[in-house]
């Protein structure tokens, strides 16, 4: 495959805020460099992740992505697309491979990242489902493996109607768990044909109505109920992950996380998750899809000429599932 282009439209932004600081910009085709691949974009989600890092919040995230401005100025972290070039020793792959992976700046049509970062996209898997698989399957697959979720496992799952809770639904009863889920009630019916035996509107839904002591595992993604209500859920020997919220401005959930460090109790663990994207579980979640055992809910695709619409429409808080930039 060659490169027909010197030139390619990038979305990018020099100061924080909405998704309006978030431009196409024509900027020179980079270059792969030494362990990097030249890939040709094809697809990328859009993740809660590229919302904060695109606001600069919470502040604290500055400390390392850019005080004043964003030091990486590219918005996108998801990617899927064919390789068009290979760095100096790259082995593993070559021109004309279909990969999917993660790297910094990928809403562009052209871009280097680290050949360790992307694995190959298996035969038949359409790019836009392969491109919801890096980032929020990788971080479903550390949470439910924080929790041990297995078979027989019941698991809450609170804020499910999301890109990872939606992921991690199908992910849990592909496990064998039973799984119970709050969300807005758009999602019911979805969530219920993803695998949860029960769903429930989270703006009607009390957690002290649901019954004590009764899950081995709770996902947090909402990141709103009180520890001390999430703890009582517990079954004694289970988990609580806490996987997303927005908390304040300045330090976000971290506030959060510490005062889970004092809600836990003997049997009754706490687990603020950090999720890292690797490789092998890209691999085989692309796998998982290629076969239909995972199918991700793809809320609305846009082309990448329209990302800034992507990415306003992930800003306004109301997308249930994912939402897709394809070429």
């Amino acid at each position: 495959m060659t490169i027909t282009t010197d030139t390619m439209t990038a979305w990018r932004q020099n100061v924080y805020g909405g998704a309006d600081t978030v431009l196409a910009e024509t900027i020179p085709v980079p270059r792969p460099r030494k362990g990097e691949v030249l890939v040709r974009f094809e697809a990328a989600s859009i993740n809660s992740g590229d919302i904060h890092l695109m606001q600069g919040e919470p502040r604290l995230v500055r400390l390392v992505f850019g005080v004043r401005r964003p030091r990486v100025h590219g918005r996108g972290m998801d990617l899927v697309g064919r390789i068009v070039a290979v760095g100096e020793g790259v082995d593993a792959f070559a021109p004309g491979d279909r990969v999917v992976g993660s790297g910094d700046g990928t809403l562009a049509e052209y871009v280097a990242i680290k050949a360790s970062r992307v694995s190959r996209v298996p035969d038949g898997l359409a790019p836009e489902i392969a491109a919801c698989l890096p980032i929020a399957g990788n971080t479903a697959v550390t949470v439910l493996d924080a929790c041990r979720v297995g078979q027989n496992s019941r698991v809450l799952v609170i804020g499910a109607g999301g890109g990872v809770g939606t992921l991690t639904v199908q992910l849990a009863a592909d496990r064998g768990a039973e799984v119970w889920a709050t969300c807005g009630a758009r999602a019911e019916s979805l969530l219920r044909e993803l695998g949860a035996s029960r769903t429930f509107d989270y703006r009607t839904l009390a957690l002290s109505s649901l019954p004590a002591g009764s899950f081995d595992a709770i996902v947090d993604i909402a990141g709103e109920p009180p520890l001390e209500n999430l703890r009582a859920l517990l079954a004694r020997g289970g988990t609580v992950a806490l996987v997303g919220g927005e908390g304040g401005r300045v330090l976000g959930p971290i506030p959060r996380m510490i005062r889970s460090l004092f809600a836990a109790r003997p049997g009754r663990r706490f687990r603020s998750i950090t999720a890292v994207t690797k490789t092998p579980v890209t691999a085989r979640l692309a796998e998982l899809a290629t076969s239909g055992r995972l199918t991700p809910a793809i809320e609305r695709t846009y082309a990448l000429a329209e990302a800034g619409a992507a990415l306003a429409h992930v800003e306004s808080g109301r997308t249930v599932g994912k939402v897709v930039v394809t070429a």
